[in-house]
């Protein structure tokens, strides 16, 4: 892979599927060749993640696929940098999840959004699973954070909630 020209082939690739989607194939599992796998690898996303944001920008026009390469960035360079290249074999299901209402700091959802970034970053949210959801885009809205900001914030945290926690507080609006 080109380290020096990788979003170049993020964005070829994000506005290639966003045609087929556009045209009427709903099938995602045909949108991509052997290259394309290869490429999703090396930056540790897998084909329906990479498709659940083309589907969300050709429907809703949100997130914008700056937003989904600014994404892929955080967690192409956590693969990089915190696991080696070496990607997980865990897989974090939606049961596994905090509840939708579960609070923390008085913030409904921080709990789970929390927990969805930090698969994220592993690359290990089960494929029903979306980091950058309705869900989470109206709680970062709301909060004025970008989610790949939130997603480094999440990182450096590491497994602190309290330091996620103030960073909202002392991010949200800014």
């Amino acid at each position: 892979m080109d380290n020096y020209t990788w979003e170049q082939k993020f964005a070829d690739l994000f506005e290639k599927c966003l045609e087929r989607y556009r045209s009427g194939d709903r099938d995602f599992h045909g949108y991509y060749g052997e290259d394309d796998l290869a490429f999703l690898k090396s930056i540790g996303y897998k084909p329906r993640e990479f498709f659940d944001f083309v589907e969300d920008h050709g429907d809703e026009g949100d997130p914008t696929p700056h937003t989904a390469l600014l994404i892929a960035s955080v967690r192409r360079d956590f693969l990089k940098s915190v696991q080696n290249g070496k990607h997980s074999s865990q897989e974090l299901k939606e049961e596994e999840l905090p509840p939708r209402d579960a609070e923390l700091g008085g913030h409904a959802w921080l709990p789970r959004i929390i927990a969805k970034a930090r698969a994220k970053l592993k690359g290990e949210l089960h494929p029903d699973i979306m980091y950058g959801c309705g869900g989470d885009r109206a709680f970062l809205r709301k909060r004025d954070i970008h989610p790949a900001d939130f997603l480094r914030a999440v990182w450096a945290a590491k497994e602190r909630d309290e330091e996620v926690l103030d960073y909202v507080r002392a991010n949200a609006g800014q």
